[in-house]
């Protein structure tokens, strides 16, 4: 039984999630979506945030264009990987080699180039000018961060957004310092309810939707700050964003990668190679994940979707119960939230084998989303690939990587180089992009090299067989904990 610690400017009692029906809910989404145009953006916006037809079908073609593209280099790797898959079937037989080339070289190759090229074709639209601000209701559900909480809400405090908004946080059962520092802050727009026990993370924020007073709805974790205009610019990107964008995730950075070498390669991770697949994907309106720790949401879409799901991976449930509507999901690389990433091996062993398990977990929520006919069932199609690909990694690559050590050249030798032009063509692309992101914030890209390499030579050997034992533990039910974030 929830119980208040303080509560300003609340007087209703809590309610269960809404059940609004189906036709109202499409009338309030049209109404919204007018808002968006009448209310907020500016009439003499010298561009149309509702892209035409035409729109659309460039971005189709795009998307084709690339698709051609990438299917060109699988044909030029088939081609250079010829000799290897012949010995290598003549060592065990033809389907079993073209399981273990195809899963370590020519797939990864041919979505390296589908990256690469679609970040080549991407020309992000300006954002519209904004006329006024809409309220917004930002959620926190806090679990002993009293050693951030505190940060977090400063973060806000300088946030210079233009509107109206209120945070909420919910200290979901701590048992740290956390309520007590809470109960010390006065800033108006706070609200604080306290839990008695801890129910999870998507029951803290259930519990904060239905005492929202907004209709957009903003969650941030309880150990992530905002870095200047975050907040307006992830606003400023959902209303600027087409007409049937129902979310929109904000970029997440790594503020503690001075740390230790687990948290200096995480901060490659996130700005290099995150932030350039959410790019791509939004691109082609559909990001896979408006992740939890910073992204913004339709109220009424949440509330039809049936608000957050009690399990390890609540956002991406969420992200896909929306996508399998045919919503579109958006992405606001100038939005910046630093995050402290898990600094030691075991917490990143739990985080990864954590979004494992969220992957399968929405894939068995919302199995029609692979039916659903729009650019973005292209990347739900790649994740359904990523068990092979990363059981291929973790049983037939490292160990090959292990033998070519010795000499011998079964599944790692010379013609693994093949991948390498396309891996520096792609990581050059994802630093230009991030790079020319830091540079319009103010923002400088920090030179660790050290980090760099681990990024680039060993984090899949933890992070593929880590993936794998999600997979696993997940087919088998073991036990679900949120473990870390």
């Amino acid at each position: 039984m929830a119980a208040y610690v303080q509560f300003h400017r609340h007087d209703h009692p809590p309610s269960p999630l809404p059940n609004r029906p189906k036709d109202l809910l499409s009338r309030v989404r049209a109404a919204r979506d007018g808002d968006r145009a009448a209310n907020y953006i500016h009439p003499d916006a010298p561009i149309n945030p509702t892209p035409d037809n035409l729109a659309y079908v460039r971005v189709r073609g795009k998307f084709a264009l690339a698709l051609l593209l990438s299917l060109a280099w699988l044909a030029f790797t088939i081609w250079i990987a010829l000799p290897w898959m012949r010995d290598l079937a003549r060592l065990i037989n033809w389907p079993v080699a073209l399981l273990i080339i195809g899963g370590i070289a020519l797939v990864p190759g041919v979505m390296n180039a589908f990256l690469a090229a679609s970040l080549l074709l991407d020309r992000r639209p300006r954002r519209a000018a904004i006329r006024s601000y809409p309220p917004v209701s930002i959620l926190i559900a806090a679990f002993n961060e009293a050693h951030s909480i505190e940060e977090t809400l400063r973060s806000l405090a300088l946030q210079d957004y233009p509107g109206v908004f209120e945070a909420i946080v919910i200290d979901d059962g701590s048992s740290d310092l956390t309520a007590r520092i809470l109960a010390k802050l006065d800033y108006p727009w706070l609200h604080l309810i306290r839990q008695e026990s801890n129910l999870g993370k998507a029951a803290a924020l259930n519990r904060g939707l239905i005492l929202a007073r907004h209709d957009l709805i903003l969650t941030l974790d309880g150990d992530s700050y905002l870095f200047k205009d975050a907040l307006r610019n992830l606003v400023g990107r959902y209303l600027s964003d087409p007409p049937g964008t129902r979310a929109a995730a904000g970029t997440m950075l790594v503020r503690n990668s001075r740390v230790n070498w687990v948290t200096g390669a995480q901060e490659w991770d996130y700005f290099h190679g995150i932030a350039a697949i959410k790019r791509m994907q939004s691109f082609f309106h559909g990001t896979l994940v408006a992740q939890g720790a910073f992204s913004i949401y339709d109220r009424a879409a949440i509330e039809e979707v049936g608000g957050w799901d009690e399990c390890v991976g609540e956002d991406i449930v969420l992200t896909w119960g929306m996508l399998e509507r045919g919503w579109r999901v958006g992405y606001a690389e100038d939005a910046c939230c630093f995050t402290n990433a898990p600094d030691t091996l075991r917490q990143f062993v739990q985080q990864r084998r954590r979004w494992a398990r969220g992957m399968l977990e929405a894939f068995r929520r919302h199995p029609r989303i692979l039916l659903t006919p729009r650019m973005s069932t292209f990347f739900v199609l790649w994740n359904l690939l990523f068990p092979w690909l990363d059981f291929v990694y973790t049983t037939a690559f490292i160990p090959g990587v292990i033998l070519a050590l010795f000499g011998i050249y079964w599944i790692a030798g010379p013609m693994t180089l093949a991948l390498l032009p396309m891996a520096l063509v792609m990581n050059l692309l994802m630093y230009r992009i991030s790079a020319g992101m830091f540079d319009a914030q103010g923002l400088r890209v920090r030179r660790n090299i050290p980090g760099f390499m681990l990024y680039a030579f060993a984090y899949s050997l933890v992070l593929q067989p880590v993936s794998v034992a999600g997979y696993i533990s997940e087919f088998i039910g073991l036990r679900k904990s949120w473990g870390t974030k």
